[in-house]
């Protein structure tokens, strides 16, 4: 049949055309979903590997090598008492566990260095190369008659140097067909590249990489302060877990010596009625019994609304009950004198101190801000340029040199009326000098309060050596009264006297070795002396020791890290 004489096609219908080209771009898009993106927890994982891989080295730099999560436990102490177990005497290393993982302003520490992390990650993120892809397609026409189909992809890639280059290339394909001439599908391919290059304002590598300069620091900072506040805390939490103890003690103390007077209240009521001692003397200790079973009543009201304020602190059921481990006291170091002088604690504490390291970084923040803020007030003067070439519809892979389109060019923006930019440049000078201010401040509150803590701790030991002699002349006292009055040269009220000295000495005992002991953990944390593991909280007295000279005379201190410049 001659060509003029075969049927017409009826024209293509929208729906015809557009449901397979609909089909082909769906699923272009599935495969391209599941080889190139993650799901929701996939992508909450490589955040979480991305971030405790930073955190593990930082932590580390620190000294600390302690497990880091912001999950919080799958069983907590307090999950467990509510589903009906009861543990026994909590012990401080558990205590602090405990503290530890109920404590909100704990957990929120946590994640706010988790999020310094984080945002490093991104910053990071800007420096390297990132990609990106598309896919679409079209079907268009009039009425109910389908004119043009068209399927394209697309891919990125883009990379910002440490010059402050801009380099971003691209590649595109595209699949076309006019329906109403009922052509067959033409591809064609698409190539594309752009440089935008800043010549003054924006350009340098100080300039462009700031931002993961800050970032960087910003996780060293957070990362002290977290040590800082959990060194702090354990104390906070030792105090309270000693001081409670310290009423347990005493309550033993008090109960006691209740029993010592019940015994001496019978005596005296049985040489009464045998005629031996007055009616004076058995009042005298009658007296003495309910007084001291007043205080046992005292103590333990005051006792059991501690216990409630400490399960509230660790986040434990207020109406379940714990018990604490009084050996704890016991364990405690109440010898040796403090061997270190006002001098070297100051320059220790200078040295170590991880708030005054973050204060004296502050100052050189707030100078290298300086120079940027500054940079801002320039001119921008930015070379572009750019080069796109397209390749024959029906050609995909051949690409003609001579149609190869390509601009360069200038842009110049005028610093003119920079009023932000101004403003912002003398806020960065206000910010330095503020910086320089709050370090000096916080050196001297250092030294005002580490002189305050060695005449404390120096205090508490003295304290705690005549209380101990104290203990030992009342106990003496009290063997000497009890050999004269069966000899008959001391009265009732001579013992009762006797034994009421010697609670007030036992009390004032266990008070002293108390604060002995807290008085040395607040010269240790504000010496950066303490330190918080898995045994417990003690200080690391090895940092006391003087450094080995080098031969050299190099600074070995190890300074905040800085980003590696990107390769350009």
């Amino acid at each position: 049949m001659p060509p003029s004489s075969r049927p017409v096609p009826p024209p293509a219908r929208a729906g015809s055309i557009a449901r397979p080209v609909l089909r082909a771009a769906a699923l272009g898009a599935a495969l391209c979903v599941a080889g190139a993106c993650y799901t929701p927890s996939e992508q909450l994982r490589n955040a979480d590997k991305a971030a405790y891989e930073i955190l593990l080295k930082r932590r580390a730099e620190l000294g600390e090598s302690g497990e880091f999560t912001i999950e919080p436990p799958a069983d907590s102490l307090r999950q467990r008492m509510l589903a009906g177990e009861t543990p026994g005497a909590l012990g401080l290393v558990q205590t602090l566990a405990v503290a530890a993982e109920n404590s909100r302003d704990f957990q929120r520490r946590k994640e706010d260095l988790y999020l310094a992390a984080l945002d490093l990650t991104l910053e990071r993120f800007a420096f390297q190369s990132q990609r990106n892809g598309q896919l679409d397609a079209l079907v268009n026409g009039t009425g109910a008659e389908a004119t043009d189909a068209a399927v394209g992809a697309g891919a990125g890639l883009r990379r910002l140097l440490g010059s402050g280059a801009l380099w971003i290339g691209d590649i595109g394909l595209s699949l076309a067909r006019s329906l109403s001439s009922r052509d067959s599908f033409g591809l064609q391919t698409d190539l594309g590249l752009s440089v935008t290059q800043p010549l003054l304002r924006g350009f340098g590598r100080r300039i462009v990489m700031e931002p993961l300069t800050q970032a960087e620091r910003d996780v060293v900072y957070q990362a002290r302060s977290f040590e800082r506040f959990r060194r702090t805390f354990a104390v906070d939490v030792t105090s309270r877990y000693l001081r409670i103890l310290q009423q347990e003690l005493q309550l033993r103390n008090e109960e006691e010596n209740v029993a010592n007077l019940e015994t001496v209240r019978a005596r005296n009521e049985a040489l009464s009625q045998a005629g031996r001692l007055s009616e004076v003397q058995v009042a005298q200790a009658q007296q003495d019994e309910l007084r001291s079973r007043i205080r046992v009543i005292d103590q333990q009201q005051r006792l059991q609304l501690a216990l409630d304020n400490f399960k509230l602190f660790l986040g434990l059921p207020i109406q379940s009950t714990i018990a604490l481990n009084t050996a704890e006291v016991d364990a405690l170091d109440s010898g040796g004198g403090l061997e270190v002088d006002e001098q070297r604690a100051v320059s220790f504490a200078l040295e170590q101190r991880l708030d005054y390291l973050t204060a004296l970084d502050a100052v050189a923040d707030a100078e290298r801000k300086i120079p940027i803020a500054a940079n801002r007030l320039m001119a921008a003067v930015d070379l572009n340029s750019s080069i796109r070439a397209s390749s024959d519809p029906r050609k995909p892979l051949e690409f003609d040199k001579d149609l190869l389109k390509w601009d360069i060019g200038l842009d110049i923006d005028l610093p003119i009326d920079f009023i932000a930019q101004r403003n912002a440049y003398r806020e960065t000078l206000i910010t330095l000098e503020r910086a320089k201010r709050a370090e000096i401040e916080l050196a001297d509150s250092i030294r005002v309060a580490l002189r305050d803590e060695l005449r404390q701790a120096r205090t508490q030991l003295e304290t705690l050596r005549i209380q101990e002699n104290a203990v030992e002349l009342a106990e003496r006292r009290i063997e000497s009264t009890q050999l004269n009055q069966q000899a008959g040269r001391a009265e009732t009220r001579d013992y009762l006297e006797a034994q009421e000295a010697l609670r007030q000495a036992r009390n004032a005992l266990i008070t002293a070795r108390i604060d002995y002991h807290l008085a040395r953990l607040n010269l240790w944390r504000d010496m950066e002396l303490l330190r918080v593991d898995e045994s417990g909280v003690k200080p690391d007295e090895t940092l006391l020791a003087p450094a080995a000279p080098t031969d050299d005379g190099a600074d070995d201190s190890q300074p905040i890290p800085t980003p590696v410049e990107p390769q350009r």
